[in-house]
């Protein structure tokens, strides 16, 4: 209820944030420099000018992905208190390490990054623990209630109308409740007389066009208006509005619709997989010529896949199997352990070397150019080949609803030794519970698991 004021109160913690982190760095600065240490420490005027609004920046991208701002009103001490250290540690990591990349010179003082980290760490801690109360008197409007009017049958507005002042952090005060006969002459009235800051239509979608006078009246006078969907009561997508030129449309979304969110993931996509296709040609340079001079054939394999919203396109591995693996499979298909995906174990297709590679995953490492080209991310369902597509049930489609990936739960949680259904539930359940946070999280538990081989036949 209420997002853009959440958005808002989000913005000003971020904004806190960034505030009390600069106010942190510059105690510690003036701290080191008055130190009477054995080294001279400074920065220059340009190098402490960028280090500032790198620190600003970081701090409030970390607390925004680690949901910090979203949990400060109703997570535990313990959880806000846990969340903040690591927002603290890994913003000075990052510092450090931004700082390394510069190269300046003089080079940072170890005594002002401690002394950094715990002035950052004091005032975060201490804004967190005042911050309910903060928020609770935002929300709260500083004590002046948000008066509503909810237009619909007497039981459906009073169940709302408990709802409403029950599930909200707003002090809510109902102007009145009007029944959809009453709301073409009351309402009028009720907009001229009395306090109304919105107003909420909760009745069937079979009356809303006989009320279409009452919105243009509450869109003359500028009051806002929201409508209870309840028409699909089953339906579990995230709900929104959009507007396209002249056309109003409501949306339903299964899948995230965050678009600084999937425009963040999108970057360190960007990123990742630069630095991966530089930082690993040498051992694709060995690879190729490994597989080159054990079995004939190309060295890249490309097969087509699916991709978002069931879009084909060519995914490339590095050669694992003999020449004429596709042309096998038909013969091999009744050894499957699935199906649907063809999945078998010890294939008979796969050359020593292609065992080798696919036991750490090296055989995946092209896939970085696909996640350059906007066809893969790092982490996100794995792409499924059309012919798996097309024998899916209904409900199993919805892992297309985002782009697929090099890694995700599956890949960490098992691999090849989780069933089929087991996997799809998996990659649904993280479409639902997407973060940025989560990417990190799946990355960070899929390295130890390639390097150890774990999963993979």
């Amino acid at each position: 209820m209420f997002a853009h004021q959440r958005q808002r109160i989000q913005l000003l913690l971020a904004f806190t944030d960034a505030l009390l982190t600069l106010l942190a760095f510059e105690a510690a600065y003036v701290t080191r420099t008055r130190l009477s240490l054995e080294r001279v420490f400074f920065f220059p005027f340009e190098t402490h000018i960028l280090l500032l609004v790198f620190c600003a920046v970081v701090w409030a991208w970390l607390g925004s992905a680690m949901r910090i701002y979203e949990s400060l009103d109703s997570g535990t001490t313990r959880q806000v208190v846990r969340r903040t250290f690591r927002q603290t540690i890994f913003g000075t990591a990052l510092l450090v390490l931004f700082h390394y990349l510069l190269r300046p010179d003089p080079p940072m003082s170890r005594s002002f990054v401690t002394l950094f980290f715990f002035y950052n760490l004091f005032l975060l801690e201490l804004f967190r623990w005042c911050s309910p109360g903060l928020i609770g008197a935002y929300q709260r409007g500083f004590g002046t209630p948000y008066h509503l009017v909810i237009v619909g049958g007497q039981e459906k507005a009073s169940k709302l109308a408990r709802m409403l002042k029950e599930g909200s952090l707003f002090r809510i005060e109902i102007t009145a409740q009007l029944s959809e006969d009453e709301c073409a002459h009351k309402l009028p009235t009720l907009l001229d007389e009395r306090i109304v800051d919105e107003v909420i239509f909760h009745v069937d979608s079979s009356k809303l066009a006989a009320l279409e006078e009452v919105f243009l009246q509450c869109d003359e006078e500028g009051v806002r208006t929201r409508v209870s969907v309840d028409f699909f009561p089953h339906v579990n997508s995230d709900i929104s509005f959009d507007r396209v030129g002249d056309a109003p449309l409501l949306t339903f979304s299964a899948a995230p619709l965050d678009d600084v969110r999937l425009l963040l993931k999108r970057f360190f996509d960007i990123v990742i997989s630069t630095a991966g296709l530089i930082l690993l040609s040498p051992l694709f340079a060995v690879v190729a010529v490994l597989i080159k001079i054990t079995s004939p054939g190309p060295v890249v394999y490309r097969q087509d896949r699916c991709g978002l919203n069931g879009r084909k396109f060519t995914m490339y591995k590095l050669r694992s199997m003999v020449q004429n693996a596709d042309e096998l499979k038909a013969d091999l298909e009744h050894l499957s352990e699935r199906d649907i995906a063809f999945k078998i174990p010890h294939d008979p297709r796969v050359t020593p070397i292609g065992r080798w590679i696919r036991k750490f995953s090296i055989d995946e490492l092209p896939q970085l150019w696909n996640v350059l080209r906007g066809d893969m991310s790092i982490v996100g369902p794995r792409p499924p080949v059309p012919e798996e597509v097309a024998r899916y049930e209904r409900w199993q489609r919805r892992r297309l609803r985002m782009r697929p990936g090099l890694t995700c739960l599956w890949a960490v949680s098992g691999r090849d030794h989780i069933d089929f259904i087991s996997w799809m539930k998996m990659d649904i359940c993280y479409i639902e519970n997407w973060s940025l946070k989560l990417d990190w999280s799946i990355i960070l538990r899929t390295i130890p698991h390639v390097l150890a081989g774990k999963g993979a036949h």
